[in-house]
């Protein structure tokens, strides 16, 4: 009986090196496509004059790479619910964290769910 539960309630955290990267790329990303006027540019090594060819040759790309990218993140957040109730993941907080974790995280969230492997009850 125990181990149903624990499937009902599995939730894995995505290792914080994925999270790590994630959040600083992220939030460079999003420094680009919203305040590229305030970005030290000179203080960025390889990656300031780089981030400058692109805002300024590739524009309309940089931006719509930006929405792309938080569209798939929600496509994979729903598909993270999908996954949840196949497994047998039915706690709606539970649920809910694979969500939110996903929708921030992508792949580095979705993959512990793809990879978890439920103990299936015996049928008497």
């Amino acid at each position: 009986m125990g181990n149903a539960r624990e499937d009902e309630t599995y939730f894995q955290r995505s290792s914080l090196f994925w999270v790590t990267v994630i959040i600083l790329s992220f939030g460079y990303y999003t420094w680009m496509v919203f305040w590229p006027e305030s970005i030290p540019y000179q203080s960025l090594g390889p990656l300031g004059p780089f981030t400058q060819y692109l805002l300024k040759h590739h524009h309309a790309l940089v931006h719509g790479g930006y929405w792309l990218s938080w569209m798939i993140h929600v496509g994979e957040s729903l598909f993270a619910i999908v996954l949840c109730k196949s497994k047998g993941i039915t706690d709606a907080r539970t649920q809910l964290l694979w969500f939110l974790q996903t929708f921030l995280f992508g792949m580095a969230s979705l993959y512990y769910l793809i990879a978890f492997r439920p103990k299936r009850q015996k049928q008497a």
